[in-house]
C-alpha cells in the first residue's frame, strides 16, 4: 500500500477512536466495513500496478475501441501466414500484445510457448471464445465445461464415435455415402466441391448425431447450418441484414428443431439397439443425477455436427485441390489403393478396418493436407494465473491468442513450408 492509501487509513481509524464510548456502534461499524473496503480497493489497485509493471510483450493496443480488428478481420487470398501476423512478427518478433474487438490479448507465434501452453491446459490456462462467439455457442456450452463435467461429456461422445463404432459401423457408412454422392456427380457437368463436400458430411453427421429424422429434416437444417457458417467469423454486429445477424438466426432456427427431436425421442420408451447420439442424451438426461443439463447437452449436439462437417470438408477441399496440382502426388496414391483392391479376393467388396490402417500414403496426404489447409486457423487460452515464460509475463486473465499456421508455415520446422509435399510425413514419422 502507498503512502497515501495509509496515511488515509490511518485518519478514518484515528478519528473513530477519537470518538470514544459515545461513538454509536453503527458508525464503528460502518466506518470498519469502510477501511475494510479502501483496503480491498488500493490492495487491488497496487495488484493491477504491479501487473502493468510485468514485462508484456511488445505491441500496439491499435486504435481506442477499435484496437487492430479492422486490420485482423481483412480477408486474404493466400493459404499462408496471415498478413496481420506476419507483420508483427517481422516487427515485434513471435509473441506481442494486440487489442481485438474491445480486448487486450497476447498473441503467441512461438512453438515452444503454444506446445507449454497447450500442456498447461485446466492448469494455468483454460479454454476462452470472444464474447461475440460465446453467443453463438449458447450461454451453456462445452467451452464453458471442466474437469468431471468436461470428461463426462466427452465419454459421452466416444459411445457414438469411439473407435469401435468406427470400425465396425461409420468406415462402411461414410463409404456408401461417398459412393453415393459420386455417382451423383457423374452426369454433372460441374461442382462447386467446398459446398458439395460439406453436404455430403452434414448428412453423415446428421444421422449419427439425430438418427432417421435427419433425412426428414436436413434440407432445412443444412439451409440454417450454412447461415450459420456463412457469419461465423464475421463483424459482430447484430442487425437485421449483416451476416451475423443471419448467423445468430441460423443457430436459433437450428436449436429450436434440434430441442423437438430431442422432446419426441425422449416420450419413446423403447431403447434402439443401434444409438445415435440424441439416444445417448436421453439416456444421460433420465437419470436420476444426469451429468449435464439439456440446454449443455443440446448446445453440445449443435457443435458437434457442425464441427464435423466443417472442418472435414474444408480439410478434403484442401486435399483435392493439392492433389490436382501434384501428378506425381495423385498417382502414388491411386498406386496405393489400386494395389489394396487387388489384394481382395471380390474387389467390390468395402472397405475393412485394416486396408484403412494400412494405407500409409494416405495419412501422409492428410496430415500434409491440414497442415497447410489450417482448419483450425487461431486457439483462444485464459490464464489463471500469472504466467512468466520466455522473458515476459502473461499476467492472470489475459487472453493468449495461438497461431498454428504459425508453426505449419515455420521453415524451421518443415522445409519448404508453402509447398505440398505428403513424402515429408514419411522421414518424420521414422
Amino acid at each position: 500500500m502507498d503512502l497515501q492509501s495509509a496515511s488515509m487509513l490511518q485518519s478514518i481509524h484515528g478519528r473513530i477512536s477519537n470518538m470514544g464510548p459515545l461513538a454509536p456502534p453503527l458508525v464503528v461499524v460502518g466506518a470498519t466495513l469502510m477501511c475494510i473496503w479502501l483496503a480491498h480497493y488500493f490492495l487491488k489497485k497496487i495488484n493491477h500496478r504491479r501487473r502493468l509493471q510485468a514485462v508484456l510483450p511488445p505491441g500496439s493496443m491499435g486504435l481506442p475501441l477499435l484496437g487492430e480488428t479492422l486490420e485482423f478481420f481483412a480477408r486474404s487470398p493466400s493459404m499462408d501466414l496471415l498478413p496481420f501476423f506476419k507483420r508483427r512478427m517481422e516487427r515485434f518478433g513471435p509473441i506481442f500484445k494486440t487489442n481485438l474487438v474491445g480486448k487486450d490479448l497476447i498473441v503467441s507465434l512461438d512453438p515452444d510457448i503454444n506446445h507449454y501452453v497447450l500442456q498447461q491446459e485446466e492448469k494455468a490456462f483454460h479454454i476462452w471464445f470472444p464474447e461475440s462467439f460465446m453467443r453463438l455457442l449458447g450461454e451453456e456450452n462445452i467451452a464453458k465445461v471442466y474437469g468431471s463435467l468436461h470428461k463426462n461429456t466427452r465419454n459421452m461422445i466416444r459411445r457414438v464415435f469411439g473407435p469401435e463404432n468406427l470400425r465396425l459401423v461409420l468406415l462402411h457408412d461414410m463409404q456408401g455415402a461417398v459412393e453415393k454422392t459420386l455417382s451423383s456427380w457423374h452426369d454433372s457437368g460441374s461442382v462447386e466441391l467446398k459446398p458439395a463436400l460439406s453436404s455430403m458430411i452434414f448428412g453423415i453427421a446428421a444421422k449419427w448425431m439425430i438418427g432417421h429424422e435427419a433425412s426428414v429434416l436436413s434440407g432445412d437444417l443444412w439451409k440454417n447450418f450454412d447461415a450459420f457458417n456463412q457469419g461465423l467469423l464475421s463483424f459482430p454486429l447484430y442487425i437485421p441484414g449483416t451476416a451475423f445477424y443471419r448467423c445468430m438466426q441460423g443457430r436459433n432456427n437450428v436449436m429450436k428443431t434440434l430441442k423437438q427431436v430431442l422432446d419426441e425421442r425422449r416420450k419413446k420408451a423403447e431403447t434402439p439397439e443401434r444409438m445415435d447420439f440424441i439416444d445417448v442424451i436421453v439416456s444421460e438426461l433420465n437419470k436420476e443425477n444426469p451429468a449435464l443439463s439439456e440446454n449443455l447437452a443440446l448446445n453440445v449436439l449443435f457443435l458437434m455436427i457442425f464441427a464435423s462437417f466443417e472442418t472435414t470438408s474444408s480439410g478434403l477441399t484442401a486435399a483435392l485441390k493439392f492433389l490436382s496440382d501434384n501428378p506425381r502426388a495423385l498417382q502414388e496414391l491411386e498406386e496405393e489403393h489400386q494395389q489394396i483392391r487387388a489384394r481382395r479376393a471380390d474387389p467390390n467388396t468395402g472397405v475393412t478396418w485394416e486396408e484403412y490402417k494400412s494405407m500409409k500414403f494416405t495419412s501422409h496426404v492428410i496430415n500434409e493436407s491440414l497442415r497447410l489447409a489450417n482448419v483450425a486457423p487461431v486457439l483462444f487460452r485464459k490464464a489463471t494465473q500469472d504466467v512468466n515464460i520466455k522473458g515476459y509475463t502473461i499476467p492472470e486473465g489475459w487472453i493468449l491468442m495461438i497461431c498454428p499456421p504459425a508453426v505449419h508455415f515455420n521453415p524451421t520446422k518443415y522445409e519448404d513450408p508453402n509447398v505440398f509435399n505428403p513424402w515429408r510425413w514419411k522421414v518424420r514419422k521414422k
